[in-house]
Order: C-alpha cells, then structure tokens, then sequence
C-alpha cells in the first residue's frame, strides 16, 4: 500500500510539474503583497518597482519558462531532461532566488539569480547536445542572456557595476517577449489547425523573419540606448509585423474554443504593446501602459494558456478547457485590460485600478494553482511516464 501512494506521487517526473505549481502560487500570492505596499496599507518590505519588476519577470516568468522548456525539450530530443532530486535541486535554486531577493544579502542573491536560468541552460544543453537538435540551440542562449541580465541587475543594484537597473529589466522582458514570440509562432498555427477544422492558419517567411527581427532590433536599441525616436519606429514597425502575423493565424475562428482563443488574445497583447512603446517614446502615452499591456496580457495571458493547455496534454487529459479554466483566462485578460486602459481612461481611480486588476490576476492564478494542484502532482491519466 505505500509503494502504491509513492507511486502516485508524480511531481519530480518532468519539469512543467513544480514549476508550473510553484508560479501559479507566486503569481496568486505576491501580487496582493505588492499591491498593499503600493496603496500603503503594508510597510515597505522591498526596493520598490525595481523589486516588484525583479520577481515577476526572474521569478515568475522565467518559472514559467523552465517548466516549459525543460518538458518540450523531452519532447524535441526524445531524450530524458532533469527529473528527481536534479529537478528538485532546480526548483529549490528557484526558492532560494524568491528568499534571497527581500534579504540584504545582495551578493549571494546576484549568484542565485543568475544560477537558476544556467542551471535550466543545462538540464536543456544536454539533450539538445545529445540528440543534434541545433534547431533550439538558441534557447540555451537565452538562458544565459536572463542569467547576464539577473546578474547586471543585482550588481548595479549593490553599486558595483556601473550600469542603470531598468536596463536589466527592460532586456529581461524584451527576452520574455522574444521567448513568446518563438514558441507562440510555432504552436498557435499548429493548435489553431489542429483544434478547429476547416482553419487555415498560415505563417509567412517574409512576417515571421520581421515579426521576430523587430524584437530583436527593439532590444538592441532599448539596451544601446538608442533615440526614443528611433525605438517608436521599431516599436511601431513590430506592431504591423505582428498584426499581420495574427491576422494570419484567423483568430476570429476561435472564439467558441477557450484553449486557442486564449492563446490568440494573449498575443494580440504584443501588438497592443509595440504600439503603446511607440506612443511612449513619442511622449504620447505613459511607458508604464505599454509595460503592463506586456507583462500581464501577453506574458500572463500566454503563460496561464500554455500551463492549462501543456499541463492538460502531458499528463493525459482531453484537451477541453473546462469552466476553471475559462475563469482563469478571463481573469487575467480583464486584469490586463483594467491595468492598461483603465488606468488611461480613468486617471483619477489611478490606483483603483491598479488595485482591481491586481485582484483580477491573483484570483486567476489562485484558481489555477487549486485546479491543477492534483493534476500537476499526481500521475497521468494515462499511466506513461512524465
């Protein structure tokens, strides 16, 4: 009888389990927690937005990230990626960066900030290595580029490199961008096709090489400091290019299909958000709207759609959204949208709104992190491995 309840315990078999679980409980938690400090109902306990900014993106996303990539990579290779005690030590190097962060002790967190991604580089390099799939090579560089940026940040933080902390934020979430540009390129058409019959979901060479470039160029200019006349226009070239690339994918086929639309809706997000960066620059619009348009409808939006829709696939459900998971998704869809056009259109609730979609997000995740709990800990269905 106890080697059948051990059995059944499936947490450490692949690498979306706890770190999908582990996100889903920071997102749900440590929003509120900013929040209160932000209205002034808690005492300051971190560096301000810098912190708050810190956590979502090496924290949460880049959470998000790992579970991905450490579970599609078994998939690309058909070779084994860290499970047991070597996914157990990832995820308590992850632990120990979220502890770290709110301590004093900044050398030690710059180490464990920038380990973490290394560390999931390599559970990665392995079987990409093993099986000669250059193909996603490129995703072990990226990790090394969050490490870079985790690392930069902490280091100017501690006033020993002389670079400015937004930098390292704005690289990260410009490499968070890049990330769901890829994958959202390669698996939207495809679930798009595969969920609705009769969809035509097509990707050009042409948009895809300008869609993904111009975040690159984004980067590069953002980073060098280019004129912000300059970043407008490749903001604002972006935003076409991903329009265009949406427009392709037919997304007005999905809205009777939950588990596609939300994937659609979310990347509908990063043109809000290039067109937003361009009017930022231009002055027009405050930066903080095109960040938010970012952070909670694209990468929130895409992340809780891709945790249901991979979560579901991996462990041998059918692949339905259910009403959990609908509320999910509408959840954090109208925190986006409360944070970003609520805050333009009703600048003296200003802070109203921010309190709004921040319960909006948390309760999204709350559900989630609930649902999936047995899900992400227990077997599949199926009784195969992972």
């Amino acid at each position: 009888m106890i080697e059948r309840r051990r059995a059944k315990v499936a947490l450490w078999q692949l690498g979306f389990r706890p770190f999908y679980l582990l996100a889903s409980i920071f997102a749900a938690l440590s929003i509120p927690l900013w929040v209160a400090q932000y209205a002034g109902w808690l005492a300051p306990y971190a560096r301000g937005m810098v912190s708050h900014a810190h956590e979502m993106l090496f924290g949460y996303a880049l959470a998000v990230i790992a579970g991905f990539l450490l579970t599609a990579a078994r998939n690309w290779t058909g070779q084994p990626t860290p499970t047991g005690p070597a996914l157990v030590a990832l995820a308590l190097l992850w632990v120990v960066g979220r502890v770290l962060a709110f301590t004093p002790w900044s050398t030690a967190a710059a180490i464990v900030s920038a380990a973490f991604p290394l560390g999931v580089a390599a559970g990665l390099a392995i079987p990409l290595v093993k099986s000669g799939n250059r193909r996603n090579y490129f995703f072990v560089a990226l990790l090394g580029a969050f490490a870079l940026a985790a690392l930069t940040l902490h280091l100017s933080y501690a006033g020993v490199l002389a670079w400015p902390e937004h930098l390292s934020l704005v690289a990260g979430l410009d490499l968070v961008l890049f990330v769901i540009a890829v994958i959202g390129g390669r698996v939207i058409p495809m679930f798009t096709n595969n969920g609705i019959p009769g969809t035509h979901a097509t990707r050009r060479p042409l948009i895809e090489g300008l869609a993904l470039g111009s975040i690159l160029v984004l980067l590069a200019a953002e980073v060098l400091q280019a004129p912000e006349a300059f970043v407008g226009l490749v903001a604002i070239a972006g935003a076409t290019a991903h329009l265009i690339r949406l427009y392709l994918w037919q997304p007005w086929r999905t809205v009777r299909t939950p588990l596609v639309w939300v994937l659609h809706a979310s990347y509908a997000w990063i043109v809000v958000y290039l067109a937003l960066r361009a009017l930022a620059a231009w002055g027009l619009v405050a930066a903080t709207f095109a960040t938010h348009a970012l952070t909670i409808g694209a990468i929130g939006g895409m992340t809780i759609g891709m945790m249901t829709r991979t979560a579901r696939g991996h462990t041998g459900r059918p692949l339905i959204a259910d009403r959990f998971e609908v509320a999910c998704y509408a959840l954090i869809q109208a925190a986006a949208a409360i944070r970003v056009f609520g805050g333009m259109l009703l600048p003296r609730f200003y802070v109203a709104t921010v309190i709004a979609s921040a319960a909006c997000w948390s309760a999204g995740f709350a559900i989630y992190a609930i649902r999936y709990w047995s899900i992400l800990t227990r077997e599949r269905l199926d009784g195969k491995p992972g």
